[in-house]
């Protein structure tokens, strides 16, 4: 998602009154990203502005291949074993989130600043994702309204 040239953002109102949702992802626990996932790409499936600022630990899933190395689940498990048992119970999995996110215009920021905090600073984000870098003055800036942390 981009921000409109009016000024439109997740959480103020878009045009028609919609409202958007901004999302801060900081922990890096596989099933809080996961289902940060699943509300960023069930807000855009009905039409609300999304932006997902990815902070801490939970930039880790902007790395290529890089969610396989988030925190373990709620469960204790690997984060792919938890993929593969959610995707066999028909949830959709990490990388089907992720390009739905990308496909439904989610606007993804990675945090300047957690980036230098967790030494990813230089590190290469996925190519497949568009993916900002940018600070917590540009959250608030474009998210309008209400900011939620997860």
């Amino acid at each position: 998602m981009t921000t409109g040239s009016a000024g439109t953002a997740a959480g103020g109102p878009a045009a028609g009154g919609v409202r958007g949702l901004a999302l801060i992802v900081q922990s890096g626990g596989y099933d809080r990203v996961h289902y940060a996932l699943v509300l960023a790409a069930g807000a855009a499936a009905i039409g609300r502005p999304t932006i997902l600022f990815f902070t801490g630990r939970a930039l880790r899933a902007l790395l290529p291949d890089g969610w396989r190395t988030l925190d373990a689940a709620d469960d204790g498990t690997r984060p792919a074993e938890r993929d593969a048992v959610l995707a066999a119970r028909g949830v959709a999995d990490f990388e089907t989130l992720l390009a739905a996110c990308r496909d439904l215009d989610v606007r993804m920021i990675a945090c300047e600043m957690g980036l230098r905090a967790e030494g990813l600073e230089g590190a290469a984000l996925r190519p497949d994702l568009t993916v900002e870098r940018a600070g917590v003055v540009t959250l608030l800036t474009e998210a309008g309204g209400a900011v939620v942390a997860l």
